[in-house]
């Protein structure tokens, strides 16, 4: 390498050269002029760098752009520092505390004697459009703890976090945009000309760094976009959304509940069992298949277990315990270390491999209840969880084979999805070559294999690097569902083994693997994305069966009966209420296929079939009926 240069590792490998002090903004003008006008901002190696900084050394390098979860953060990142500034010019004696940008958009909080209010924000926003109209440049400053404590004098929220910072031995900076300054480690892009459009959402309460016991907050909620259409677009996103809600849905159907006795837990009822049992059936089908040992393993184990695994250390805070008999137990908030130890529990050949292992196993996590979502975010949920134990020479085998079924299992629900590849995170756990190793088998797969991705740096396991699949749903909306784990680290602490050819001991891989995902999760998701309209596959109760009066209740149990003896979830509505009134409820309720059954049809031995779509066919022979209906089922239609 030329003195006074460094090296820059693209997305897709190659290396470049480049002098060093140049920008991102330089280098994707280099690339191409639509990148250039598309970046908001840049990452290298692990972090999000703006794009007008200078770059003094070499590494994994990427432009951002709004297709990456992380260009749009920086957007939003940008947009909580204006939405700061407006809310001190505003009101003056506001203290800004912290301002991230989060999963879909960006919030602030705030510690005031005010309340804000609708009128409140509307003022806010309005001040927020002049902000970006003028179009600030944001500039980045390191400064030492002297300067940082001037800059935030009356401020102790700020002055806190840069004493833990000191403590911390993290550099401080600041960033400036015009007179307004904040504390913030960055992630920005280069102006508030860069938002299109904003818009806030609402307000709630917090506490400082979320602690009941230290002072309250207004947190003020907000997004922004690089173009003005996308926010309208978004308006019109999210009242669709509204309508699909899987909450309200989910209440109207009769799917399940969420119970005050037991926060961030689901009550799944009877209908919403159905759709349960049948995608456990699909799945279960499936890897059975492709030779899976499903197996069940305890909820509660010993703390040891933890410590060996690597739990206890990187992942104790969003973990439960109790204790047993004097003894420390955590409640598993992951099937690995099970799964393990049934592995353990007997010698194996080489002959034996790959032995894939799955389990839906019941799962704890602690989440904080201000984040709990109904289905979408819950302390406790059921994987389609599966761990492959096998030798380095099937690794690519195996990865192949999970994305094939991954392939077959979304596409059974009509999902686009992409994947990206996470790699080594900031605490990983084991040797970095072997690090290097397990990332390059999961490139060398996905190149094979010729599927797109995307790399996702530093976001692996803290045990292996990983790929992750994003599905889209009917709204357009992106979903995290599945995951492919490769993971050197656990079989190395838990010194499992198999007896090679050689007839040595030798250590497995482990393949950790899941594709719904969270049972709970992939559910509400369904919900949303079929607004609740569910294939007849899926659909909680396929058939109603409808009386036309009193008279033919006695046919109308018995095409019922029929129905479930042929294996068909079907309702039944002998009610002394209107045809009318009972079809319009069915059809509420989404029934694919309501049965009328009157004077007529119980002579002829028919049925009256109505669709979703309100076609309706007399005359149908309940027989041929059931039997098209059985194949439909069967094709998951």
């Amino acid at each position: 390498m030329a003195p006074g240069h460094i090296r820059l590792e693209f997305p897709d490998g190659e290396k470049k050269e480049f002098g060093k002090g140049i920008t991102a903004q330089e280098i994707a003008e280099k690339i191409g002029p639509r990148l250039a006008k598309e970046a908001l901002s840049a990452k290298l190696g692990e972090r999000v760098i703006e794009l007008d900084l200078p770059i003094e050394e070499g590494g994994k390098f990427r432009i951002l752009t709004w297709n990456d979860l992380e260009g749009k953060q920086s957007l939003w990142h940008t947009g909580a520092h204006v939405l700061a500034e407006a809310v001190m010019s505003i009101f003056p004696d506001a203290k800004p505390t912290i301002g991230p940008p989060i999963e879909e958009g960006f919030y602030y909080d705030f510690h005031t004697k005010n309340t804000f209010t609708p009128l409140d924000l509307a003022k806010i926003e309005a001040r927020m459009a002049e902000i970006i109209r003028e179009k600030k440049a944001i500039v980045r400053e390191v400064v030492d703890k002297k300067k940082a404590l001037s800059e935030f004098l009356g401020n102790r929220f700020k002055q806190e976090l840069i004493e833990e910072f000191v403590g911390q031995g993290k550099t401080i900076t600041i960033y400036r945009q015009g007179r307004f300054t904040d504390l913030c480690k960055g992630g920005h892009v280069s102006d508030t000309g860069k938002i299109a459009a904003v818009k806030l959402l609402k307000v709630s309460s917090a506490y400082w760094r979320g602690d009941a016991k230290r002072e309250s907050l207004q947190r003020i909620y907000g997004i922004a976009f690089p173009k003005s259409s996308m926010l309208e677009e978004w308006v019109k996103q999210k009242e669709e959304a509204e309508k699909r809600n899987h909450l309200r849905i989910g209440k109207e159907l009769d799917l399940f509940s969420v119970q005050q006795e037991a926060p961030g837990t689901i009550f799944f009822h009877h209908k919403g069992t159905a759709i349960w049992n049948e995608l456990v059936k699909f799945a279960r089908e499936e890897q059975a298949k492709r030779g899976y040992l499903e197996v069940i393993t305890p909820i509660i184990m010993k703390k040891g277990l933890w410590l060996r695994s690597g739990h206890w250390d990187h992942y104790k805070e969003n973990m439960y315990f109790t204790n047993i008999d004097g003894e420390e137990y955590a409640v598993k908030p992951m099937n690995c270390p099970g799964h393990i130890l049934i592995y353990a529990n007997a010698r194996h050949s080489y002959r034996e491999l790959p032995i894939r292992i799955s389990e839906f196993g019941m799962v704890h996590r602690h989440e904080l209840s201000g984040v709990l979502n109904g289905l979408l975010r819950v302390r406790k949920f059921t994987q389609d969880d599966a761990h492959i134990f096998c030798t380095q020479g099937q690794i690519e085998a195996e990865v192949k084979g999970v994305l094939e079924l991954a392939e077959l299992y979304y596409k059974a629900f009509g999902f686009e999805y992409r994947v990206e590849l996470s790699t080594k995170p900031e605490k990983a756990m084991g040797d970095a070559k072997a690090w290097e190793v397990a990332e390059a088998a999961l490139t060398k797969v996905l190149k094979g294999t010729g599927m797109e991705y995307r790399v996702n740096e530093g976001d692996g396991a803290f045990y292996g690097p990983k790929i992750d699949f994003h599905i889209k749903d009917s709204l357009g909306r992106s979903w995290q569902l599945g995951t492919i784990q490769l993971d050197f680290q656990m079989p190395e602490k838990f010194g499992i083994s198999y007896i090679g050819a050689d007839d040595r001991e030798a250590r497995p891989v482990m393949i950790h693997r899941a594709i719904f995902g969270s049972m709970e999760r992939f559910i509400g998701i369904l919900i949303e994305h079929y607004g609740g309209s569910f294939p007849l596959w899926l659909s909680p109760v396929q058939v109603k069966v409808i009386s036309v009066s009193e008279k033919h209740v006695a046919y109308a149990q018995k095409v019922h009966r029929a129905l479930a003896d042929a294996g068909i979830r079907s309702g039944l509505d002998v009610r002394p209420e209107t045809v009318g009134y009972k079809v319009r409820e069915a059809q509420h309720e989404k029934v694919p296929f309501v049965l009328n059954v009157g004077e007529k049809e119980e002579k002829d031995g028919t049925v009256a079939v109505r669709t979703r779509d309100n076609k309706v066919e007399f005359g149908v022979r309940l027989e041929k009926f059931i039997v098209e209906l059985q194949n439909k089922i069967a094709q998951k239609n």
